[in-house]
């Protein structure tokens, strides 16, 4: 990386147990036992005040897991950037190109293999899983180029996408929000639920807290439960996120 060319400073903003901006410059490689020839980078963590963790991973040609992620109660949610490679759940192989996922339930093993000559690029999400007696998750391939755009809350340049099935069997769902120029959330959203959410392209000023910041491609945002929260797309190009969210479940007292 070399000496650095001006003073140093970071868009990077931590607020332990409420929200975090964390843009793409000043992340480090974190050694993961049992990932090899990985660049990975841990993005959220419970340190941080998140229930879940979440990574970059790229994986470098030849790269992957020695052994599989598999930890008892924690479900496992892949998705590549760009690129393309293997990722097996249990006994299952799926390829993963750009825009694809897999979603693998709680407890099941999930290896992932990089076999081309190109870097494969990913975001890998990690969390606890929370029973609900009558109900179990499963398996889940998809494609966002394979997924119907929905008008977002009667907004035609606000577009949804949902990547998991709704069933109860789910406590977690990803989504995309896709922002036309000068679209935005239709208010200020304020709630219970926790999010972390990744920008795959464009840029805009996003309120997180009582702030508006700048955000861009590539940064990663984790807001905490209650904080508001809310978007604008003021780029010339539309803006588009990944999003967790936790779901059907009620409050745990």
């Amino acid at each position: 990386m070399g000496y650095p060319n001006d003073l140093l400073a970071t868009r990077a903003i931590i607020k332990h147990g409420r929200y975090a901006v964390i843009p793409p410059e000043g992340r480090v490689n974190n050694v993961i036992p049992n990932l090899e020839n990985c660049k990975v980078s841990i993005i959220a963590s419970p340190e941080l005040g998140t229930k879940f963790a979440f990574y970059t991973v790229d994986v470098q040609p030849g790269g992957g897991t020695t052994l599989p992620f598999q930890e008892e109660g924690i479900e496992t949610f892949v998705f590549c950037i760009n690129g393309q490679g293997t990722v097996q759940v249990e006994d299952q192989k799926f390829v993963l190109q750009d825009n694809g996922y897999v979603f693998a339930p709680a407890s099941q093993a999930v290896s992932l293999t990089n076999q081309s000559e190109k870097v494969w690029r990913l975001l890998l999400y990690k969390q606890r899983y929370r029973k609900l007696e009558g109900y179990e998750a499963r398996v889940v391939l998809g494609n966002l180029n394979d997924l119907p755009n929905e008008v977002y809350d009667d907004m035609d340049n606000v577009l949804v996408r949902n990547l998991l099935p709704a069933d109860l069997g789910f406590d977690v769902n990803f989504h995309t929000l896709t922002f036309h120029p000068g679209g935005s959330h239709p208010f200020v959203e304020t709630h219970q639920q926790e999010h972390g959410l990744y920008f795959l392209e464009g840029d805009g000023v996003y309120l997180i807290d009582d702030k508006w910041l700048p955000v861009k491609e590539e940064d990663f945002i984790w807001f905490g439960p209650y904080v508001p929260q809310a978007f604008y797309c003021s780029s010339r190009k539309n803006a588009c996120y990944i999003y967790t969210k936790d779901c059907n479940r009620d409050v745990r007292l």
